[in-house]
């Protein structure tokens, strides 16, 4: 089976990247863990991260009918979302920097509404399916393997980096709140990693040989 593990390797790299920059999902996870407790931010996880499988599976069979019938068409798809990442980068930086964490804003739900609210979230949300799809082609990673395999492999990948440091923020959000409250420099140290993250990755997607 030939597969290319520098290709995952960083495709992992970049996915932890942009789980530890600040975004809607890792915040509302951290504010949930806030306001209602460590599972209730877990919870949230767990739908969101389920919300993921059904962007895969779209991205996965849409993509792949794709790359079967013009290797122009993929080149295209790979561009476009490398403007798009490009695209986010530029959104990112007129972005305020400051970290809105007030957990107790918050109102109090349910382990299993939490759990529906992640999914819903996660699902009807076409930025996810449009930044999967501008994310996941530059890393297919075999040339033997099925692509719909291939971007399952990075979907789940994808879902267990992500999953990992999102458990760390949701464990640990009192201590993280606490350092981001007393340390004002970190929004905006956040908010350039984020646009680091993007722009490497929209380089990266230019350049691959995928």
């Amino acid at each position: 089976m030939n597969l290319n593990y520098e290709t995952l390797y960083a495709f992992s790299l970049a996915t932890a990247a942009l789980a530890l920059s600040p975004g809607p999902d890792n915040i509302y996870v951290l504010t949930q863990s806030l306001a209602n407790g460590k599972k209730y931010g877990l919870a949230t996880l767990a739908g969101l991260l389920s919300g993921c499988l059904v962007h895969t599976t779209l991205l996965a069979f849409g993509v792949s009918v794709i790359i079967r019938e013009s290797d122009t068409l993929f080149l295209g798809i790979k561009i476009l979302g490398a403007v798009y990442l490009l695209y986010l980068a530029f959104i990112v930086y007129r972005s305020d920097s400051t970290l809105d964490i007030a957990g107790d804003k918050v109102a109090k739900k349910g382990l299993w509404q939490l759990f529906k609210r992640g999914f819903i979230m996660n699902v009807l949300n076409p930025k996810v399916t449009i930044f999967f799809l501008a994310f996941f082609p530059g890393f297919l990673f075999s040339e033997t393997l099925s692509t719909v395999l291939q971007f399952y492999v990075l979907g789940l990948l994808f879902m267990t980096v992500s999953g990992f440091i999102f458990s760390g923020i949701a464990v640990l959000s009192g201590t993280i709140s606490k350092f981001l409250v007393h340390n004002k420099n970190v929004g905006p140290v956040l908010k350039w990693l984020q646009i680091v993250v993007f722009i490497c990755i929209a380089l990266y997607l230019l350049l691959s040989d995928n």
